[in-house]
């Protein structure tokens, strides 16, 4: 005997989510997900309003080139550093030797709302 397959919560759910240009980044994001992005102004606290590229929906999807009207906003949760990267330069036989180092700025959000 065949039985029919259970819905699962996926199916019952309306999945919404958007593709968030973040930092020179494309971003996945839906409600509640946490994005790393380049450090942007402001303070812990603030809302971010972030350009949606693609919207989706269910099973409807919203590009840019369609016109979005959705806004996705975010909150700043805090300013921190990225790993740190050592850039070394040297030269055989000359003496030259450089030592380098770099840690990108960045900020953690909070997406809040998607609309």
């Amino acid at each position: 005997m065949v039985k029919a397959s259970q819905p699962t919560d996926r199916d019952e759910q309306n999945v919404v989510y958007a593709i968030v240009k973040a930092g020179g980044h494309q971003e996945k994001v839906a409600v509640g997900s946490i994005v790393v992005m380049d450090r942007i102004q402001g303070e812990p606290g603030d809302t971010v309003e972030l350009e949606p590229l693609m919207l989706v929906d269910g099973t409807a999807i919203t590009t840019a080139a369609d016109g979005i009207k959705a806004k996705v906003t975010a909150e700043i949760v805090r300013d921190e550093k990225g790993p740190k990267i050592t850039i070394v330069k040297y030269k055989n036989k000359t003496g030259y030797r450089k030592r380098q180092g770099h840690r990108q700025k960045l900020t953690r959000l909070k997406v809040t709302s998607i609309k």
